[in-house]
């Protein structure tokens, strides 16, 4: 008995190859294959006789074969299967190149349909490899004479099977449930569950399939919203640590900082320490470009936090960052007597004292003798000896949050002794994040946005250099370190690749060493180092003694080096917008005038508009919407490790007027049932979302 959890392996004639090859897709069971979009359609929907064809244009006819033989091509020796196809008003060859077996398939007498372009060689007007189908009785056609669908696949899984087998699992689609209340329904002109899922595989015109979507994108976008609310409603009955603000405390330590806080600094702080002194926890992003003083803004958080006699966690995605971090904000605190502890997987040191073993540290941390915890992922990897257990912990703060998947963050926030209180979160970010994506993936989190850059800042000027123009860029390189600034040079790989043809940090570095610039002392740093290396490096980089550091993407966040005024990217369509923004952000970080040399080879015309979408964006935010326009946001943000994106199959967060319509109607149906007793189906269809999605 074939039910939606039936597994694809004991479907009809379905083989042990063909499920594993299924199961590359995710699609394990029925209902895995019924909620297996197309992604686009062949609109084979013309159909016409053979005497109203025209050369170029795509359509089907149906007919009848006359004829149908292989031959052997003279030149290539590949075989051509050719077909007489005729019906009432004229007849028509058809040609298909590498598939001998049609000859067998497709018998003399049977009745057809042909899908494709028609085009005109010598020998007249063909159909060039058509798709085919059989015509049986009454039977609807999939693969012909229709909106087509168009299915993600994976090596040797035809469209014809997967089109095959979501059809047999058709009977199973009024087994699911429409959990969508009725009301919002007719409000909204959406139609049923079961019939948008039949339309959106095999739509029976262009008006059902828009449908179909529109009823599937708010099916995904409103669960998510709901979901979103359902976290800030829970999130709001949890109780948390009362941060009282010390206001002399935080007026004196703005007051000896050697730099003036923008008005952006001064109300996201200001956001921060007010949520702290809620009792239940606060849940904020801070957004922000780089170099606009976040860590700055985050320290003031720290330091209320502190004074009140509770402790603080900084969770980093790399090791250097959180060395960075320490360095920074050790130096931004040493007026007071904190105890600040670095534990990564390979420091460990409290104060700057690194004579204390890890397990001294952890066992101080759970005595409550350590008032801030910076490190990566270390803090609640299960590979240590002792699990690292907080006495008071009251905020977390986790940088580049896009970075750790949600299960990583819940670990650091449970990590409490007591585990009654939940701890403040703070997250930080220097992606800048779209509107859309903002309203959904981050819904639940307040946002407190940075869009001011220090006095002083001159905004980075940035080319796309062409091959021609190399060695142009190379005697500007020159005339900066004569004017004793330092420089990067970033490629996509470590080591040389003859598949990928791309340029490798090693074989940069040896160029740039010996044959470009043998008399400028040039470093090496990407992610194969050890360690103890990698800190060496970037220690000497910045003592100004390298001064070109040759670098993979290692050096994106963490890597503060005020004197760098050249960022050089080599093939730079190897890389995401946001990511070269980041890398972008390395200079700049000075008063004087920093530049970003783009280095392509690639004459795409999507890669050109993508490259140059980073040249003319006037801020993060704006080049973040390009981004999302270029590419999925789960490429962008690093979504797709909390599963969060996953669950968007078919929507896209482009879609921004379905987006604020969902919110809408997500908040007023809670407004009128807080607790959804009364939608117990849409009650359990979140909590059964909870379990792959959780969300902050």
């Amino acid at each position: 008995m074939v039910g939606l959890e039936t597994l694809i392996k004991d479907l009809h004639r379905i083989g042990k190859v063909t499920t594993s090859r299924f199961k590359k897709l995710g699609v394990n069971k029925v209902s895995d294959l019924i909620f297996y979009y197309p992604f686009r359609y062949d609109d084979f929907s013309q159909i016409k006789k053979i005497n109203q064809l025209q050369i170029g244009e795509t359509a089907t006819i149906k007919g009848q074969i006359e004829l149908i033989h292989n031959k052997r091509s003279p030149v290539k020796h590949m075989y051509i299967t050719e077909a007489l196809i005729k019906d009432e008003t004229g007849t028509l060859k058809a040609v298909w190149f590498n598939q001998p077996f049609l000859a067998k398939n497709l018998s003399i007498g049977s009745e057809v349909y042909l899908s494709g372009r028609l085009d005109e060689d010598w020998q007249g007007i063909q159909l060039i490899n058509p798709s085919y189908e059989k015509i049986y009785t009454q039977s609807k056609q999939i693969h012909t004479a229709g909106l087509v669908p168009i299915y993600p696949t994976t090596s040797k899984l035809t469209q014809k099977q997967i089109r095959f087998l979501i059809k047999l699992t058709f009977p199973q689609i009024k087994k699911i449930s429409d959990w969508l209340p009725e009301s919002i329904k007719n409000q909204h002109n959406l139609i049923d569950l079961n019939l948008a899922l039949e339309q959106i595989h095999f739509p029976s015109d262009k008006s059902s399939l828009i449908k179909a979507r529109q009823r599937l994108k708010f099916n995904e976008l409103f669960l998510l919203q709901l979901e979103n609310l359902f976290n800030k409603k829970k999130l709001h009955c949890q109780p948390a640590y009362k941060i009282k603000f010390d206001q002399s405390a935080v007026q004196k330590f703005v007051a000896q900082l050697p730099f003036k806080l923008t008005p952006a600094q001064k109300k996201s702080a200001w956001e921060i320490i007010q949520d702290l002194e809620k009792n239940y926890p606060m849940n904020r992003l801070l957004e922000g470009d780089v170099g606009s003083g976040k860590t700055v803004v985050a320290v003031m958080a720290i330091l209320n936090v502190i004074l009140n006699q509770h402790q603080v966690a900084l969770m980093a995605p790399t090791e250097i960052l959180a060395q960075q971090h320490f360095k920074t904000i050790s130096q931004l605190l040493n007026l007071y007597n904190f105890k600040i502890a670095l534990l990564t997987h390979t420091q460990h040191q409290v104060n700057f004292k690194s004579e204390i073993t890890r397990n001294q540290i952890i066992k101080k941390i759970k005595a409550d003798q350590v008032d801030l915890v910076i490190g990566t992922h270390t803090l609640i990897s299960n590979t240590l000896k002792s699990k690292i257990e907080f006495a008071k912990l009251a905020l977390v703060i986790i940088d580049e949050q896009h970075r750790f998947g949600v299960e990583q963050r819940a670990k650091l926030i449970q990590s409490d002794l007591k585990q009654k209180v939940m701890p403040h979160f703070l997250s930080m970010t220097a992606t800048p994040i779209p509107r859309s994506l903002a309203l959904t993936l981050y819904d639940d989190l307040d946002l407190s946005i940075i869009n001011q850059m220090p006095a002083g800042r001159k905004e980075v000027i940035t080319r796309i250099v062409m091959p021609k123009d190399r060695m142009k860029a190379y005697q500007f390189l020159r005339s900066q370190i004569a004017n004793g600034r330092q420089i990067f040079v970033i490629c996509p790989l470590i080591d040389p690749s003859d598949k990928l043809g791309v340029k490798s940090a090693t074989s940069e570095y040896q160029k740039l060493n010996q044959e470009i610039f043998p008399d400028i002392a040039v470093g090496l740093l990407h992610g194969k180092l050890k360690p103890a290396d990698k800190e060496r490096v970037v220690q000497q980089f910045l003592e100004n003694k390298i001064k070109i550091l040759v670098s993979t993407t290692v050096v994106e966040v963490g890597v503060d080096i005020p004197n760098a005024s050249l960022m050089m990217i080599e093939d730079a369509e190897r890389f995401g917008l946001a990511q070269l923004y980041q890398l972008r952000g390395r200079v700049g970080r000075a008063d004087f005038q920093s530049y970003c040399f783009i280095f392509t080879e690639s004459d795409n015309t999507k890669v050109r508009q993508r490259l140059k979408a980073l040249v003319e964006a006037k801020n993060g935010f704006e080049l973040a919407e390009k981004d999302l326009e270029f590419r999925g946001p789960g490429e962008i943000y690093g979504t797709q490790q909390s599963g969060y994106l996953n669950s968007l199959k078919i929507a896209r967060l482009s879609d921004v007027q379905i987006i604020q319509q969902t919110k809408q109607v997500a908040q007023d149906l809670l407004k009128d049932d807080p607790n959804l007793n009364y939608h117990p189906e849409l009650k359990s269809k979140i909590e059964n979302l909870e379990k792959v999605i959780h969300l902050e």
